[in-house]
């Protein structure tokens, strides 16, 4: 699946020390000076929107900072030496990054107004700290924990419609189960040939016109094209000329420099020519058949005109089989089994818990 790039969004951290929230790339707290530690997680933004300063641009593009070894002070990718104790960076511990820190909105939800705590004036939900004082609004800022909901009105028929629903698995797999013991129960039964009967018959195919849909490509080349129309054929993760972009909800990773790449996955629809064709087929125009009641089976005479043929030949065998149980009767295509199958000889018949017959062996 491809990963869709549509720009990058700024992120806030809490600093641990006062509680203050502090734009993303801030690297000490601008309330109470501490550094931000590498375990501060961001987090996004009450209202999102896509940065388009084109210096925090390029800073997210640097990838995740780096916190000094020395003193633990935060600096971007590509600094070299501390800007807090001029410390060599280079064994730096650098910020995680390439977590999913959230969905990214798209629709921008009205700004709620907050008072502040300190001297009441109100400020946007939005803001870090009181516009009028400089109080952190931090802690008014977040949303109200969720009070538990009531069970549904439906949620009680919901319960019994999945016991219903087990329930009825439950016979089935039951059934199942039943039906495959009674099948593997057998008996033998002894019988007495008391009639047979043979059947053959011999197709008679020609060469007919037939029509068939399929892709394009896989028509085969002697065919004669019909009527072609745009069908969806199949799904990539790479883009292409003229296939259809479906994309998911766009979410926001975690650069680990106080910025969030926000993406969309994507996957393209390939559509492709799906037609209608003619090409000459070997069909059945007629069969002839023989039929008898002895045990002299013989295939009937065909008669063939123009570019005709035989198809497969097709024969089945009936011996009926008189036992102390009632008459029990027994098809097969084996001929040299039907051959051995005399009026009056014995035969031991394997009968399953169904009632039919699935074996016969002359005694």
């Amino acid at each position: 699946m491809a990963q869709k790039k549509l720009g990058y969004e700024e992120l806030v951290w809490t600093c641990p020390n006062c509680n203050t929230k502090n734009p993303g790339p801030e690297k000490m707290c601008l309330a109470c000076g501490a550094p931000q530690p590498p375990d501060v997680q961001f987090e996004q933004k009450p209202q999102q929107e896509l940065i388009t300063d084109q210096a925090k641009i390029e800073q997210a593009k640097k990838g995740p900072d780096i916190h000094c070894p020395y003193c633990g002070a935060r600096n971007v990718a590509d600094a070299a030496i501390c800007i807090r104790c001029g410390g060599d960076l280079k064994g730096g511990q650098k910020r995680e990054s390439g977590k999913v820190v959230g969905a990214y909105k798209t629709e921008k939800e009205p700004v709620k107004e907050i008072n502040c705590p300190s001297c009441g004036t109100k400020n946007p939900e939005t803001n870090m700290t009181c516009s009028a004082c400089g109080a952190n609004l931090a802690e008014l800022a977040k949303p109200e924990a969720a009070k538990p909901s009531a069970p549904a009105a439906g949620a009680k028929s919901n319960k019994w419609a999945g016991i219903v629903l087990g329930g009825i698995l439950l016979l089935i797999i039951l059934c199942v189960v039943v039906f495959i013991a009674l099948s593997s129960k057998k008996e033998d039964v002894s019988g007495v040939v008391n009639s047979v009967q043979w059947s053959r018959s011999i197709p008679i195919l020609d060469l007919q016109d037939v029509t068939h849909k399929d892709w394009l490509d896989d028509i085969p080349q002697e065919a004669v094209l019909g009527d072609c129309e745009k069908q969806y054929h199949h799904t990539q993760s790479e883009p292409e000329e003229g296939a259809e972009e479906v994309c998911g909800t766009p979410y926001s990773k975690d650069t680990g420099s106080g910025f969030a790449e926000v993406v969309q996955d994507c996957e393209y629809r390939v559509y492709d020519d799906y037609c209608q064709y003619t090409v000459q087929e070997w069909q059945v125009i007629d069969s002839v058949q023989l039929q008898g009641s002895d045990l002299n089976p013989q295939w009937p005479d065909v008669s063939l005109t123009g570019n005709q043929r035989v198809g497969d030949q097709e024969e089945s065998y009936r011996i009926v089989f008189q036992t102390e149980k009632g008459n029990y009767t027994y098809v097969t295509s084996d001929e040299q089994l039907f051959l051995q199958c005399e009026p009056g000889s014995d035969w031991t018949l394997v009968i399953n818990a169904l009632g039919n017959v699935v074996s016969i062996e002359p005694k």
